[in-house]
């Protein structure tokens, strides 16, 4: 399904054009995320991975310093804050024009990171259900806000995920947020399925099948599958084995109308966007 709707977010004053799909890489700066490669702590470390993003087709960088993952460790916004200061002066340091999105739950990180450091974009796996600040911040900041669905929280989503109709449910999730979004001024809303938060892994499988019906909304639509479980539980390995899946995972989100591909490995995923850019005869808009 080719996107009808040419999809701008205005970031740092400047367009960017996602009816051409974007790739984000990760930078965790983080000692327990759940993909030991994506762990980048040290100067160098963080330095190599920035330059690695953008050398690979990233266009965004997304950093975060809270563990996202199944039973991760609950650790405080000062430990956070902490953290993506020392993984932001390096980024920027690295590409100072870089995009950069913060991953983080918390308004005031969302505050912090925005306002010293100008972060570009703000990355909530939570949807402002972690934190009631969040939606009046990010409108006030007025930048793009990546809002995810998730049941539950990064430390209980998986003990029991349970949905009458999943893709209903995530749908009217994401149409009360969006609308509370709007009322508050809010622009530049994407919206993120949260594949593998609160969810089994048939549930996961059935919103990517159904992932055309995201597009109701006529909202950008960026999609996180990389190196998940929803992949190496089915093919068997652990998250260092699931490159190849991950890849057929991503093509098929780009088939069924993704617009930003979050990754670890960014230049398997612009190579996928180049490929299904090429069948569905996309070229990025000149501005």
């Amino acid at each position: 399904m080719e996107n009808s709707i040419t999809k701008l977010i205005n970031v740092k004053g400047q367009l960017m054009d996602l009816s051409y799909p974007q790739v984000m890489g990760i930078l965790n700066v983080t000692p327990d995320s759940f993909y030991a490669g994506s762990r980048k702590q040290t100067e160098t470390e963080i330095a190599e991975r920035t330059l690695q993003i953008v050398s690979e087709g990233g266009s965004i960088i997304d950093v975060g310093a809270y563990s996202s993952r199944p039973n991760a460790e609950h650790i405080s916004a000062e430990e956070e804050m902490s953290r993506l200061r020392h993984g932001l002066e390096i980024v920027f340091r690295e590409c100072p024009d870089a995009i950069v999105s913060v991953d983080t739950f918390r308004a005031d990180v969302a505050r912090m990171c925005v306002e010293e450091y100008g972060a570009a974009i703000i990355n909530d796996i939570a949807a402002g259900n972690m934190d009631e600040n969040m939606f009046a911040t990010v409108a006030r900041l007025g930048v793009p806000y990546i809002m995810m669905h998730m049941q539950g929280t990064p430390q209980n989503m998986q003990q029991a995920p349970h949905y009458d109709n999943v893709l209903k449910e995530v749908l009217y999730y994401f149409s009360e947020k969006v609308q509370k979004l709007r009322d508050l001024g809010a622009k530049d809303i994407i919206i993120d399925p949260g594949f593998g938060f609160g969810k089994t892994l048939e549930h996961n499988y059935e919103l990517l099948d159904k992932m055309e019906e995201f597009q109701i909304f006529e909202l950008p639509v960026l999609v996180g599958v990389s190196r998940k479980s929803m992949i190496y539980r089915l093919l068997g390995g652990g998250p260092e084995d699931a490159l190849n899946g991950t890849s057929v995972v991503n093509t098929i989100a780009l088939m069924k109308g993704a617009d930003i591909l979050r990754v670890h490995d960014v230049r398997a995923a612009s190579e996928a966007v180049k490929i299904v850019a090429a069948m569905k005869k996309l070229t990025p808009v000149s501005l």
